[in-house]
């Protein structure tokens, strides 16, 4: 399990926690907040990360939750 945390392009802060699941999916869960106020939550899957280091999991899964918030239509 990992932990990742950052700011969208948008002005929202995330902290979210990711684990491993079956055939090198990584599944995540995203809570979003504006200015400290409560946001949102999401979550999704990052497929393709069997074998890879953790900094590129972070990585994809920080990409992830970016496009899930900043693109959600």
């Amino acid at each position: 399990m990992g932990n990742v945390s950052g700011t969208t392009r948008n002005g929202f802060t995330y902290e979210a926690d990711y684990q491993p699941a079956s055939a090198g999916r990584v599944h995540w869960t995203a809570t979003f907040r504006h200015n400290g106020d409560y946001a949102g939550m999401r979550h999704g899957c990052v497929h393709g990360m069997s074998d890879l280091p953790e900094a590129s999991v972070d990585a994809a899964v920080k990409a992830d939750i970016e496009s899930i918030w900043t693109d959600a239509s």
